[in-house]
């Protein structure tokens, strides 16, 4: 039997990120989800990812993340690590949640 692994994809700012961790659960809290135990890529490959080590740096040293709710996109079980990733999101379908109501000049009725 192989070990759990899950690709967690979310939104921060306007980056959408993808990262593969061991753990993932409900947070104590209200609308979060922690991750732990992030997976990347070995240290012996020859050839360097450069979107991979811009996420190993920023995850260095973190031993839990706490990730809201509404940032999340999708969350699955894979069989196998892939490659982490961060890419921009200019243009694409992913639309930010909003924050709050837009009822422009008039109030609600």
């Amino acid at each position: 039997m192989s070990e759990q692994i899950f690709k967690i994809v979310f939104q921060n700012q306007d980056q959408v990120f993808e990262v593969y961790a061991r753990q993932i659960f409900q947070s104590e809290l209200y609308g979060f989800i922690e991750v732990e135990e992030f997976v990347f890529g070995e240290k012996t490959q020859v050839i360097v990812d450069p979107s991979e080590e811009k996420l190993k740096n920023e995850f260095a040293g973190v031993k839990r993340s706490f990730i809201p709710m509404h940032s999340v996109i999708r969350i699955d079980e894979v069989d196998s690590r892939g490659t982490a990733k961060i890419t921009e999101n200019n243009g694409s379908n992913v639309t930010r949640f909003p924050t709050k109501p837009d009822f422009g000049s008039k109030p609600p009725v």
